[in-house]
């Protein structure tokens, strides 16, 4: 459980490592100025949205230290999995495989005898309904009048 006293300490040393006053923090992460205001005065606890804004936009801030004051701030750079390279770091030295003798296979293509009626597939239907959704999660429906 996030102790919200604490938080509001590990806030405050962000808004003082960035040099950001709480209604410059809010614009920059994008909330209410209210949010802050009520926030850092312990009328509210800080919601999950609120606390994901920080590390989106703040990466140097560590989730473990700012809800439970494990870890450091700002982030130390050694902090980062060496083990996880980038795409070209150290790149694995090619395989010698000796060549595989790749064995001819004559395929005859099978000819089918059978024909299908092309005008039996494309039955006359009529359209009875067409919905269409779109990306805001409304949509239209029409129906045969």
């Amino acid at each position: 459980m996030v102790n919200t006293a604490e938080f509001i300490e590990r806030l405050q040393k962000v808004l003082d490592y960035y040099g950001l006053s709480a209604s410059a923090f809010a614009d920059k992460i994008q909330v209410n100025r209210a949010s802050i205001s009520h926030l850092m005065s312990g009328r509210n606890k800080p919601s999950l949205d609120f606390v994901l804004k920080i590390l989106d936009t703040f990466p140097e801030v560590e989730l473990y230290w700012l809800l439970n004051g494990q870890g450091t701030f700002p982030k130390k750079p050694d902090s980062v999995e060496e083990t996880s390279g980038t795409l070209f770091s150290n790149p694995a030295p090619p395989r010698e495989n000796p060549e595989v003798p790749i064995a001819k296979v004559d395929v005859e293509p099978e000819v089918s005898t059978k024909q299908e009626d092309p005008i039996k597939s494309a039955q006359k239907k009529n359209i009875e309904k067409i919905i269409i959704f779109y990306t805001d999660g409304t949509f239209k429906t029409f129906i045969e009048s």
